[in-house]
C-alpha cells in the first residue's frame, strides 16, 4: 500500500494540494489561496444604520459596504460632511433611507458632484403621512408629508430588499444573479419574522394595543399591526412638546387607557417620567426606533415585539 505521508505533494504555486494512489495523481483538498483577501466587486455607502445592514444581506461577499453613519448614529441629525466621506471614496452609489429624512441630501449631491449615485431605498414605497418637525434642518427637497420611519413595517423592508438588489444589479450587472438570490433569501427570512410577530401581537388584546413612544417612529409599526400610536414627541426627538401639549397628551393618555409608555434610546427621560408620574402610567422596556446599536433589522424587530408584548400581552 502506498502510504499518503510518501506520496503527497504541494503545489508551492497554487498551494493545491494533491496526493499520489495506484491510479496516480488525484486532488484530495480542492483549496487554494493566494494569501490575499479578493476585494469586493462594487463598492456602495449606507448612511442609514438599517440600510446598511440590507445591504449586506443582498450584497453578499460581492459588495464592499461602507456604513458611514455608523452602529450608533442618528439618522435624523447626521449631516455628512466631505471629510466624512473619505472612507466612501470610489462609492459606486449612496444608499439613503429617504421619504425625507434626509434633509442633507442637497449638499450630499453637491459633495459628490456627480461622481456617485444617491438611492433613495423608500422613495418608491407606500408612505404613510405625518406633520413634519425638522426645526433646523435644511427643507430643500423635503417633503413635509411623510412619515420616513417605513422599515417598522416587515412588509416595507421585504420590499425594499428588492429595490436593493435592482439597484445593485444595475451597477454590476455580472453579479445579478447573485443578488437576486440574496434577495430571494432574505425575503424568506423577513417572511418568518413576520410570521412570528403576527403570533406574538395576538397575545395583546385589541383594546390594550395602544402604542406610547418617545416619539413618532412607530407608526408604520401600529399600522401593520393593529396598534394605535400615541407619540410624545414629533417624526424627531429635537422638538420637545410645551407645558400646554403635555398637558393635553396627558389628558389623552388617560382618556384611551393607554397602560405603558415606551421609551426609546436617546429619548429625554425627564419628560417621560412627568408622564408617568403625572398619569401614573407605567414605563415599559426601551425602544429601537432607527436600528442604532442593533447588529440587524431582525434584531430590532425582535427586541422592540418583545418588549411590547410583554408590557401590553396577558
Amino acid at each position: 500500500m502506498i502510504s499518503l505521508a510518501q506520496n503527497t505533494c504541494v503545489n508551492r504555486n497554487s498551494f493545491q494540494i494533491v496526493s499520489v494512489n495506484a491510479k496516480g495523481l488525484l486532488p484530495v483538498l480542492f483549496f487554494a489561496a493566494s494569501g490575499v483577501a479578493q476585494a469586493a466587486e462594487l463598492k456602495v455607502a449606507s448612511l442609514h444604520p438599517l440600510i446598511g445592514d440590507l445591504l449586506r444581506q443582498v450584497g453578499g461577499e460581492k459588495v464592499e459596504v461602507v456604513d458611514l453613519i455608523g452602529a450608533n448614529g442618528d439618522p435624523h441629525t447626521f449631516e455628512p460632511a466631505p471629510k466624512d466621506l473619505t472612507a466612501a471614496e470610489g462609492a459606486a452609489i449612496y444608499f439613503v433611507s429617504g421619504m425625507g429624512l434626509e434633509g442633507y441630501l442637497p449638499d450630499l449631491q453637491a459633495i459628490l458632484a456627480g461622481k456617485s449615485r444617491i438611492v433613495e431605498v423608500g422613495a418608491t414605497l407606500p408612505a404613510l403621512h405625518g406633520a413634519c418637525d425638522h426645526e433646523g434642518h435644511n427643507h430643500e427637497g423635503h417633503d413635509h408629508e411623510l412619515d420616513p420611519h417605513w422599515w417598522h413595517s416587515v412588509d416595507l423592508f421585504r420590499r425594499a430588499a428588492g429595490v436593493v438588489a435592482d439597484e445593485l444589479s444595475s451597477a454590476s450587472p455580472q453579479n445579478k444573479a447573485a443578488f437576486e438570490a440574496n434577495a430571494a433569501a432574505y425575503r424568506e427570512r423577513l417572511d418568518e419574522l413576520e410570521k412570528w410577530i403576527k403570533r406574538e401581537v395576538i397575545r395583546v388584546p385589541r383594546d390594550r394595543r395602544k402604542l406610547a413612544t418617545a416619539h413618532a417612529a412607530f407608526q408604520y409599526f401600529c399600522e401593520a399591526y393593529g396598534f394605535e400610536a400615541y407619540p410624545v414627541q414629533g417624526v424627531n426627538r429635537e422638538q420637545m412638546p410645551d407645558a400646554v401639549k403635555l398637558a393635553a397628551l396627558i389628558a389623552t393618555l388617560k382618556k384611551e387607557k393607554v397602560a405603558v409608555i415606551f421609551p426609546e434610546k436617546e429619548s429625554n427621560p425627564k419628560i417621560l417620567q412627568s408622564l408617568t408620574r403625572d398619569s401614573g402610567i407605567t414605563l415599559g422596556a426601551e425602544l429601537v426606533a432607527d436600528g442604532r446599536g442593533m447588529t440587524s433589522y431582525e434584531e430590532m424587530m425582535r427586541g422592540n415585539v418583545t418588549a411590547i408584548v410583554t408590557a401590553l400581552g396577558q
